[in-house]
Formats: structure tokens, C-alpha cells, sequence
């Protein structure tokens, strides 16, 4: 894999993974970003064929040479075309610029191949800050109660799952039978770190219903599966994109499709419902999310419109009044 880049970069992105310990995805995101980034350098330091199409451009040809005349103003030149001609949002470019500032961060200071870190004072895009999307209670209930079909135990007990743990995709395609101990499950996260959450009696109501029927249908499991909690109809681990489907057609069902609501608002959900209306600290929501930065907790501190309302009719000053006196 990788195999396209010059042996910095695979150098790099395997000491990410195997190092560092982050997910595959993130390491397939910085080689992504990486190979955008050596593709203009290549271009705009007209090193590369200026009629060949961008993505047909081969960074194998980058050199360490290359990298060390690399400057600021060339990285500045880089987020500029990102947003004027790929359009990029300033959240993608944000991201951009920390895989850059990782990666050279490793050549200057792991490798010692720079004598200078270029983007030691590059400064990141500023994001705009918004609202997470969210279902609401009533729609909690309304799209558990349109789950139906062969597969309605297990799907239910997903659904469950994802509203009232807030796990992610990848976390809850990752779970295996032996990681439910009672009523804690454990989850592994982001780079591979572990954390247990505590099971609800909605929770564990569905895996037991689930586990039955799963139990049934044991001789079609495949062995690379037999471990897996959730199995598709042919009997491997349920994918991701088939759970992402699975959450379209219910939101279809129960009339919430359109909304831009996906499996990843269903983290935000549960997030929400927690601090709203279970009165959950925010440190301790931030163990059940799995964040390492109480900071990308916090956006779940927001309040709903009739909080704030109630706020203002609950203060104890609420119903103070003046008294009448007699105007002269």
C-alpha cells in the first residue's frame, strides 16, 4: 500500500499507524493530503509535464531535495488553491494544514531531514463553529417504531445502540461477542484506544432479543465472523456502508429522510439527549464519547430554545414585581 509515494512518506504514514497508533483511516486521510499537497508543489514549482492532468501527476518522483525548498509562502500558495480551485471549506483545509504540520513536525524532528520546520508558524483556518444536527426525542421514537423486517431485532438493537451510547460507525461494526461483560460493553475507538460504557436496560433488552436470534443462525456465520456481534444476511460482519444504508431506508420509513440526518447524527444525538435531559457532566460525557479534548465536548453544551425559556421562568427573581405607589 502506498506504494505510489516516495519512502519518506510511506516512512511517515507507517510510523503514524504502528507508532503513533492512528486508525487507518486517519493515516489513509494524510496520504490523501499529502499526495493533493506534492501534486501542486510539483506544478506550481513547474517540476512536472504542465500539460498533464492533477491527479495524473506521480509523486514518486518527490525528493527529499525537493521538500527542503519548501517554503511558508509556497504552503500559503498550496491553501489558496485548495480553496479557489478545489473548494474546499475551511474545516478541510484545517485538516490539511495539521497533516502538515505533522508530517513536516516528523521530518524535521524524527528524521532530522530539514534543517527548518516551514510550517512551524502557519496558523490554521478558522472554522466556523455550528450546531451539531440532531434528532429529537419525538423522532428518536418515531424511527425505532419504523424498524421492521427480517432483520428487525438486530437493526433495532443497532439503532439502540448508536442513541443511547453514542459510538461511532467504526466502533460499532468493531464490536465483538466477548466485549459485552454484563452490562459494560467495550469500545475501541479512535487509535485504537479502549474505553467501557455502561449498558441501559434499552440496550441490554435489545442485544438479549438480538442474541437469539443470532444464536438461530449460527450455522451460516463465517469463521472470520463468529466473533462479530452484528452479521449480515451471508453470514460476514456487518459493514459500515450496509448500517449507512440500513439508517436511510428506516429515516425513509419513518418520514426523517431529507434532513440530513446519517449515522454520525446519531452520535450527535445521543450526545445531546444526554447533557439536555439526563443531566450528564460534561466530563463524563466526554469519557462515553471517547474524546481525548474536553474541548470537542463541549459543542454538546449548546441549549435548545424551551431550555432557555425555562431558564428564565425557573430564576428565582422571575416573578418580582414593583409595587404599585400612587403617581403624583
Amino acid at each position: 500500500m502506498y506504494n505510489d509515494c516516495p519512502s519518506f512518506v510511506k516512512d511517515f504514514l507507517a510510523y503514524m499507524e504502528t507508532i503513533k497508533g492512528r486508525s487507518p483511516t486517519t493515516v489513509k486521510a494524510y496520504y490523501t493530503d499529502l499526495k493533493t499537497f506534492f501534486r501542486f508543489i510539483l506544478k506550481h514549482k513547474h517540476l512536472c509535464d504542465e500539460k498533464m492532468e492533477f491527479e495524473q501527476i506521480s509523486i514518486e518522483q518527490v525528493t527529499i531535495e525537493i521538500v527542503q525548498t519548501i517554503t511558508l509562502s509556497d504552503i500559503y500558495e498550496f491553501l489558496l488553491y485548495t480553496s479557489s480551485n478545489r473548494a474546499n471549506q475551511s474545516n478541510t483545509r484545517a485538516r490539511k494544514v495539521s497533516c502538515l504540520r505533522v508530517f513536516f513536525r516528523y521530518l524535521t524532528n524524527n528524521r532530522a531531514l530539514l534543517k527548518e520546520n516551514p510550517v512551524e508558524n502557519l496558523e490554521s483556518p478558522s472554522i466556523k463553529k455550528t450546531l451539531p444536527k440532531y434528532l429529537s426525542l419525538e423522532d428518536c421514537f418515531e424511527l425505532l417504531n419504523h424498524i421492521d423486517g427480517p432483520y428487525q431485532e438486530r437493526d433495532y438493537c443497532i439503532i439502540v445502540l448508536f442513541l443511547n451510547c453514542g459510538m461511532r460507525l467504526s466502533e460499532l461494526v468493531g464490536i465483538n461477542l466477548n466485549d459485552i461483560h454484563k452490562d459494560t460493553l467495550l469500545i475501541r475507538g479512535k487509535g485504537n484506544k479502549e474505553r467501557i460504557v455502561y449498558l441501559n436496560d434499552a440496550c441490554l433488552s435489545s442485544i438479549e432479543r438480538y442474541l437469539t436470534v443470532r444464536n438461530h443462525q449460527i450455522a451460516k456465520i463465517k469463521p472470520q465472523a463468529k466473533e462479530a456481534l452484528f452479521i449480515s444476511k451471508t453470514g460476514s460482519r456487518l459493514s459500515k456502508r450496509r448500517i449507512e444504508e440500513l439508517l436511510e431506508e428506516y429515516l425513509k420509513k419513518a418520514g426523517l429522510s431529507g434532513r440530513g440526518y446519517s449515522v454520525h447524527k446519531l452520535r450527535h444525538t445521543a450526545a445531546t439527549i444526554m447533557y439536555q435531559h439526563g443531566g450528564v457532566d460534561i466530563r463524563v460525557l466526554q469519557e462515553i464519547l471517547g474524546h481525548t479534548n474536553l474541548g470537542t465536548t463541549q459543542i454538546y453544551t449548546h441549549v435548545s430554545n424551551e431550555q432557555m425559556k425555562q431558564a428564565m421562568q425557573h430564576t428565582p427573581l422571575s416573578r418580582i414585581k414593583q409595587k404599585d405607589t400612587q403617581i403624583k
